[in-house]
Formats: structure tokens, C-alpha cells, sequence
């Protein structure tokens, strides 16, 4: 050993005595001392090194916990939750936020004269900054109607499938948003990378072509979110789910799946679709005499290609019904999801150019929408298109939970002009039935089951179901939307709420019309309006001109004058009443008019119309 390298191994401290040694290498006694001594100071050496160690244990156990603290991830669904539409979730972690969907709603009978419901996301404004993009798993409107409204707020960058984004786009050109709005497609299998997140696009099979699950990867782990699903092992067109890549999945370990819950409550599995196309089969030959209509989704590309293919070989010609349908078909045209064979598809004004018998029309409607193309010929509103007897109409979907009222409206409507309604056998569903379900958690695995898509019922039916299959009920959190479900490896609990309540879009207002307008518009619908006009002297309070009744749906006035005269006469006590008490103020003269009319029409009728006194100022 040289005397720089016995140097640079030893400390400062023993460096002059390994130069005594390296000098007089034949001193043995020097170096037996030496390392005697040095013998002698190593177990002080050792308690040093054991306090050190014990620091360093400690410092490797708040390192641990600091680790355990920061690796969790947050879900909150900001709606889609306890009803089916409106599908939208954040993933968050850190300073990164992604949002898995962005759907909307249709009103419920109750929310008079709204024309969509979309989610509330404050949460998303306030924390802007962390987002990181838009990861859209389906082209359905309950996962890609709100995107026109909430990325004027939060424009950041949209990821899906080709097909899907074919749909956006569709949406956004309408909404003049195209230019500023940056999309991105992704083909099944890769992987986009977004914030502390990465995400990748799993093959699934939906009634509707390129739909995706998302396996999200974060720093806390794995979570696995299926979209809309079901599996086909024999989809009539395209691949079967990709149940190869969940099993890999599965086997990497996956923290947390959030597994479509709308078929839950149904033994077996899902029928494929090619139970449809021979059902079609078997129709149009039955019907081969007969003009057909077929009301089906505008977006279940693959049941218009099945509805397409089945009259080209019978030689019919195929007439598209409705905005949506023709854009929908025309978007997948054109991205090679549907092909149309030729001189198959004509104009609904071509249709005087041939027999009934070798038409076909393909439209909107099947759920009973007010303004969609069926409905309108059900209530002979529509232009071009009028039912006659012994047309047969095909229902090829299942209306939706809230919606069998009013498709059982349009089927009375039709059966009433003397059409044939066929509505059985004609459709399957996108959702996967219990023994679909039990594969994905069988498969993949995971720590924690976050069922969501779904009503309550439908989302405790796969609680219920994954606890039988070995998942603990303390690892099965049903949520509700604005929850903050925070996960980690050691445990999940929801720790907090946010805001995200329901936002309604009434023509071109979104947001202004409230529970309180809603409830009014509900009032107003259930007992009608008493509007009591009169023009007082401000100075004075004497009243020049009326009493004057005017009522909208409560009474017909022409039947019921004598009711007007009377409701004038208490109007005119209620003023006296204020004017003998000295009362001035405005608000309390129209506040007696109100309760004494009220009182009045209670025990006249037993109705309570809403009073609303105008004083107009002289």
C-alpha cells in the first residue's frame, strides 16, 4: 500500500499514523500497538455507528410515512353517479388532475323547459392549474355532451379513440369551438402521458364501436376504470375486449376498479349482438310487404351498419331520420366505422320514387324525445314523413330508467294509425351482466371496488356482488358525487366533499335557471297565475286606476266572471284594510293583497294559484 492510497481510504484523523507505518514497515510493534488501539476504540466506533443507524431508522420511518402521505390519490366523481347520464371523474394526485369523461344529461319530467343538464365543475375551475387533460372512453352523450360547455372554461387538451373523436368534433364545430380546442387520438393499447399520470386504452366492446377502459397509472398505484362495457366474444364487427391485457394488468396489482354497474342486478352475461342481426333477418322477411321504420340510438353505429347491411339484402332502400342520426352515420362514414353499400342510402325526398315496401327508414326516437324524428311522426308534426296503416316500426333499443313513460306515449300514438310496433327481441345492451362483471375483478384483482355507472340500486347490486367474491366491505366504497375518495395501499375513506350539483341549460342560458326557478315553473304548471294590477299615487297611496285580474291557467275568465268580480272585490278590502292602519309601504300592501286573495280562492276552490300584485307608480 502506498502512502496517497493507505491516505485516501483513512480519515484525517489516522493519517499521520499510517505515514509512521508505511515509513518504518519493520517496526511490527509500532503496528501491533496500532492495531490494538484501534481494536480498543471500535466499540465506541460501534455505538457511534449504532446512533447513527438508529437516526437513520428513524429518519427511514418519517421518510416511509412522508411517502405513505403522499402517495394517495384522489377520485371525485362530479357526477353520473345515482343516475344513468352525466359521467364525469377526476383522478387527481398532487398537482395533477385528469378528467376521466365529460357527459351530460337529459331532463327529468320535473325540470320544466330545461333542455340539458350538465355537472357542476367548480371544483375543476378552482384548481385549473392542475389540469391536466379530458380522457374520454366512449363516444355517448353521457361522456362527451357537457365537453362544448365546461371547455370554454377549462380548455385543455381531449384524448379518446378515433371514432370518438370523430363525435367531438361533430360537437364542437357546432359550438364553434373546433380551432381552439386541441384533440389528440389514441389507439387502443397505447399510452398517454398526463401529469403524474399515465394512461392507457384498453380495447372494450359497448354499443358503440371504438369504446375503451383506462388503466390509470399513478404513483399510488394502478386504477382501472371500464368505461361502458360488455364482453362479446363475437361482436359482428371489430375485435373482442382485450381480456389478455386486463389479466396482465391484473397481475402488476391494481389498487382500485371502477366497474360499470348498469346491468349489475342481471344473472349471466350480456347476449352479443348477433342474436340482433338474425332477429333483423327474421323481420324483414316477415314484413316484406310492408314499409319499415326502425328507431334505434344515433350512436350505436354498429346496429345502423346491422340495419343497413340486413335491407341491402333484401334490395330496400335505407332513409336516414333525424339531425343526429344523419351526423352520426356521416362522421363514421367518413372514418370508415360504417360502409354504406352503393346507391343503398337516398334522400327522404326521393322517397315518392319507389314502393313502400322496398323502404327502409332509420331514425331517432326509440326513447320517446319530444323533438326527435319519431315522435313527430308519431303526432303527425313531422314534414315529409307520414305513418300509415301497416307500416311496421321496430324499436331497437330499451328506453332508459325515466323514459318508458314517454316511450310508451309514442308506441300508443303509432298503434293508434294503424301501425305494427315491434318491440321485443330487436336490441341488446351495451352493459355487462354479472358473470361479465366477476371476470373483470377476477382478472384484475384489486384492492378496492368503486362501482359506479349506475343508479343506487344498480351500484349496490355489484357491491353485493364482489363482496361474494372475496373483495371486504371495507374495500367497497359506494360514493356519491362531489365525494373525495382518497386511496392509498394502507387504506381508502372518503375525506371530504365538493361542490357538484346539477347545472341547467335552458336554450342558450347555462347556469341562470335554478332549483328556485324550476320550483316556481313547477308551481306555475300545477296551479296558474293570478297577476293583480293597480297604479297607486306614490305620495299618497291613493289608487287610480284597478284593481284589474288577470289570470293565466287557473280559470278561463269568460266562464268565471263572477269569480273575477269577487277576487276584485277582496282586493279592494285588502287596500282599505291597509289604508284605515295607516300602512305605507309598498311591500306590505302587496303582501295583505296576496294573503287575503289566497284565502279567499282556498275556500272558494281549494286551489293556490300564484299571486303576484303589481303596483304601478303615478
Amino acid at each position: 500500500m502506498t502512502k496517497n492510497e493507505a491516505s485516501a481510504i483513512m480519515s484525517d484523523d489516522n493519517k499521520s499514523e499510517v505515514e509512521s507505518a508505511v515509513k518504518s514497515e519493520s517496526n511490527q510493534t509500532t503496528k501491533k500497538t496500532k492495531r490494538n488501539q484501534n481494536q480498543k476504540k471500535k466499540p465506541a466506533g460501534n455505538k457511534a455507528d449504532n446512533d447513527k443507524g438508529a437516526g437513520n431508522k428513524v429518519n427511514e420511518n418519517k421518510a416511509a410515512e412522508m411517502k405513505a402521505v403522499s402517495n394517495k390519490v384522489k377520485i371525485i366523481p362530479l357526477g353520473g353517479l345515482d343516475r344513468i347520464g352525466m359521467n364525469i371523474t377526476a383522478f387527481e394526485y398532487e398537482d395533477s388532475i385528469i378528467v376521466v369523461d365529460c357527459g351530460l344529461a337529459f331532463p327529468d319530467e320535473d325540470m320544466l323547459g330545461v333542455d340539458l343538464v350538465i355537472p357542476d365543475v367548480t371544483y375543476l375551475k378552482n384548481n385549473r392549474d392542475k389540469v391536466k387533460g379530458f380522457v374520454i372512453t366512449h363516444g355517448h352523450e353521457d361522456h362527451i355532451g357537457a365537453l362544448p360547455f365546461i371547455l370554454k372554461d377549462i380548455n385543455v387538451p381531449v384524448y379518446a379513440t378515433k371514432l370518438t373523436i370523430g363525435l367531438i368534433d361533430l360537437k364542437l364545430k357546432e359550438y364553434g369551438m373546433l380551432k381552439t380546442t386541441k384533440r389528440k387520438v389514441v389507439k387502443h393499447g397505447n399510452s398517454v402521458n398526463l401529469g403524474a399520470f399515465r394512461i392507457e386504452f384498453i380495447k372494450t366492446n359497448h354499443s358503440i364501436a371504438d369504446a375503451s377502459a383506462l388503466a390509470i397509472y399513478s404513483p399510488a398505484g394502478i386504477i382501472v376504470h371500464t368505461g361502458d362495457f360488455k364482453i362479446d366474444y363475437t361482436p359482428l364487427f371489430g375485435d373482442s375486449i382485450d381480456l389478455q391485457r386486463f389479466g396482465e394488468i391484473g397481475k402488476k396489482g391494481v389498487l382500485a376498479l371502477l366497474c360499470d354497474s348498469t346491468n349489475a342486478g342481471r344473472p349471466g352475461f350480456t347476449p352479443s349482438e348477433e342474436m340482433v342481426a338474425r332477429t333483423f333477418e327474421n323481420l324483414f322477411t316477415e314484413n316484406k310487404n310492408h314499409r319499415m321504420i326502425v328507431a334505434t340510438f344515433a350512436s350505436n353505429v354498429d346496429r345502423v351498419q346491422q340495419i343497413i347491411n340486413t335491407a341491402y339484402k333484401f334490395k330496400r332502400k335505407v332513409i336516414l331520420q333525424g339531425r343526429s342520426m344523419v351526423n352520426v352515420i356521416e362522421v363514421a362514414s367518413e372514418l370508415g366505422y360504417i360502409k354504406i353499400p352503393e346507391n343503398t342510402l337516398v334522400d327522404v325526398d326521393q322517397m315518392k320514387n319507389y314502393p313502400d315496401e322496398q323502404l327502409v327508414f332509420i331514425t331517432t326516437g326509440s326513447q320517446g324525445e319530444a323533438m326527435a324524428a319519431l315522435s313527430r311522426m308519431a303526432d303527425s308534426t313531422h314534414k315529409k314523413v307520414t305513418i300509415k296503416p301497416g307500416d311496421t316500426i321496430i324499436f331497437s333499443s330499451t328506453p332508459i330508467p325515466g323514459n318508458e313513460k314517454a316511450v310508451s306515449k309514442v308506441i300508443n300514438e303509432l298503434s293508434k294509425k294503424g301501425a305494427n310496433v315491434i318491440f321485443q327481441d330487436t336490441h341488446v345492451s351495451g352493459h355487462a351482466c354479472q358473470e361479465e362483471i366477476k371476470l373483470i375483478y377476477s382478472l384484475l384483482r384489486p384492492k378496492y371496488a368503486v362501482p359506479v355507472h349506475g343508479e343506487f340500486r344498480h351500484r349496490m347490486a355489484q357491491a353485493e356482488l364482489v363482496k361474494a367474491i372475496g373483495i371486504p366491505q371495507e374495500n367497497i366504497f359506494i360514493i356519491k358525487s362531489g365525494n373525495v375518495l382518497e386511496l392509498s395501499e394502507e387504506k381508502g375513506k372518503v375525506t371530504e366533499n365538493v361542490q357538484a350539483k346539477d347545472i341547467f341549460v335552458d336554450g342558450l342560458g347555462i347556469g341562470d335557471v335554478g332549483s328556485t326557478v324550476i320550483r316556481d315553473r313547477q308551481y306555475l304548471s300545477e296551479n296558474g297565475i293570478i297577476i293583480v294590477a293597480l297604479t297607486m299615487m306614490k305620495s299618497t297611496n291613493q289608487v287610480l286606476a284597478g284593481p284589474e285580474i288577470i289570470t293565466r291557467g287557473f280559470v278561463y275568465v269568460k266562464e268565471s266572471e263572477e269569480l273575477i268580480v269577487e277576487a276584485e272585490r277582496i282586493v279592494n278590502a285588502a287596500l282599505d284594510k291597509c289604508a284605515n292602519k295607516n300602512v305605507t309601504d309598498w311591500n306590505k300592501i302587496r303582501n295583505t293583497i296576496r294573503d287575503d286573495l289566497n284565502d279567499y280562492l282556498w275556500k272558494k276552490l281549494k286551489r293556490s294559484p300564484l299571486i303576484l300584485p303589481i303596483i304601478l307608480e303615478a
